[in-house]
């Protein structure tokens, strides 16, 4: 009796290599391409969403580490937060270009699995409080590896996607990824609530880790034609205004990565300056800190869709306008806080309230900036020689090469907050100094946006600065002209 061959899934039989991908063909991206491009970005999500939590680990594991038993005060605390964090900035240079090296599923597997390695090792260690504040500070660097993937898979969708859709791609990408955050602080939440023990917090991402990986094997795909080597990030550095974006995400994304490292902390310690005990101290502050990253990161794709109809330097402005009156609102709260002894009651709330709507504020202005760099490399591509499609691999490859840079660079605000967090606490045993500081960096990263991006130049100027100046304007009239054609055609 003859029987049928078995037949495999189709996930374990496809082909996982893409020869050429031209997201801007309108026709083979209706045929199909949509959907090649959306299942890679659900793995890509997915994959950095857990890297943005190992990255954040620390966040949580520092809640499980009273200083009666750790030994660490709250200086260093912040210290623990700031390493990771300095660590996955410089990790995104190199993983911006892996990508197109070793193409985008493969570097999605080998990336998920280096998250086995800090994890096993805090796993490890948190159960040991006799272990040197050092050791805990290598543990910590590891960490940061998880940092490192936000580069790659913004640089692998920044190519699966047309230009007319980065926006909206780009801040899903992001944005899932960000609510890696709020996730392993939920997670740390639920543990310190029932279990009490960081062990449980580890064991559940070992599994996720795996998950990942699999889900990158049997599901992406390598893009052959993706380039974004070395020379493609010096030749966006020599744009001036590749500085200027690197600069403002650093108000963005550095300021939603250090807050979250940091607001538990900041919460944890004011609940234990009213008189709470280390463990409801503990408790109170993970019930909250979670919030604010979980907002953010839903906002950041929403920042990207407002960046894709009105320009990402408007909504870039008007974010660092708002993330400046929000500074205040906590900075006034706590000097007034700091005059009672310690935030408490209605001061208390308005703390909290405009700390978490600078979670929202700069996780909007992160899709925002995010915009910004497509749109500046295919304004600046126009002025180039060669074919269409020349300029729109150039700009393809230059902007993929530059958001790892972007990345990294913005990662560094989240060192800086923690340091002036810890400066501050040093010195005046409060976060007052701190919050002023923030407030001061956000007026001139407002300041920067309407100089660099909204100024038009003169009507002489000629200059390819000046060309890039134009970018957004010019991005935004061609994708209102093709609109308007479809709408007539339709």
């Amino acid at each position: 009796m003859l029987t049928q061959p078995t037949r495999l899934p189709k996930a374990l039989t496809r082909k996982r290599d893409i020869e050429h991908w031209d997201a801007e063909d309108v026709a083979a991206w209706e045929a199909g391409g949509k959907d090649i491009a959306r299942r890679n970005l659900i793995w890509s999500v997915f994959a950095e969403h857990v890297g943005f939590s190992v990255w954040s680990i620390w966040s949580v594991m520092v809640l499980f580490m009273p200083q009666n038993v750790f030994h660490i005060d709250a200086a260093g605390k912040f210290f623990l937060g700031a390493v990771p964090t300095l660590v996955g900035g410089f990790a995104r240079i190199p993983y911006t270009v892996l990508t197109a090296k070793f193409g985008g599923r493969n570097w999605t597997i080998v990336s998920a699995l280096l998250l086995l390695i800090p994890t096993l090792l805090t796993l490890y260690f948190i159960n040991r409080p006799g272990t040197s504040y050092t050791t805990f500070l290598i543990v910590a660097a590891f960490a940061g590896l998880g940092g490192g993937n936000f580069s790659s898979s913004m640089s692998n969708i920044n190519v699966f996607y047309p230009q007319r859709l980065k926006g909206w791609a780009l801040g899903i990408n992001a944005g899932g990824g960000n609510i890696g955050v709020p996730v392993v602080q939920l997670i740390g939440l639920a543990v310190i609530a029932t279990l009490g023990n960081a062990s449980v917090v580890c064991a559940v991402y070992l599994v996720l880790i795996v998950v990942a990986a699999v889900g990158a094997a049997l599901y992406m795909d390598n893009v052959k034609n993706q380039k974004a080597d070395l020379s493609y990030m010096l030749k966006a550095l020599r744009i001036p205004q590749s500085w200027a974006i690197a600069f403002l995400y650093i108000g963005t994304f550095g300021s939603f990565i250090g807050y979250s490292f940091a607001f538990g902390q900041v919460l944890q310690i004011s609940f234990k300056a009213g008189g709470a005990s280390v463990a409801a101290a503990t408790l109170h502050a993970a019930q909250i800190a979670f919030i604010g990253p979980l907002l953010g990161s839903l906002a950041r794709p929403y920042g990207g869709k407002w960046a894709d109809r009105i320009g990402g330097s408007k909504v870039t402005l008007y974010t660092f306008v708002a993330m400046t009156l929000a500074a205040v609102v906590v900075a006034v709260a706590s000097t007034m806080g700091d005059h009672a002894g310690h935030p408490k009651g209605g001061v208390l709330i308005a703390m909290i309230i405009a700390f978490t709507a600078l979670f929202v504020i700069s996780g909007f202005g992160n899709g925002a900036v995010t915009k910004i760099i497509p749109s500046v490399f295919e304004a600046k591509s126009r002025s180039l020689e060669g074919d269409s499609a020349s300029r729109a691999a150039w700009a393809r490859n230059t902007s993929g090469a530059l958001i790892g840079f972007v990345g990294a660079i913005g990662a560094l605000g989240g060192v800086g907050i923690n340091l002036v967090l810890r400066s501050s606490y040093a010195s005046t045993k409060s976060a007052t100094t701190a919050f002023w500081v923030f407030m001061a960096f956000y007026v001139v990263c407002g300041l920067v946006c309407w100089a660099v991006f909204m100024r038009r130049p003169g009507l002489r100027a000629t200059t390819d600065a000046d060309v890039v100046v134009e970018a957004e304007s010019l991005v935004l009239e061609a994708e209102s002209a093709t609109s308007s054609t479809s709408s007539a055609r339709a």
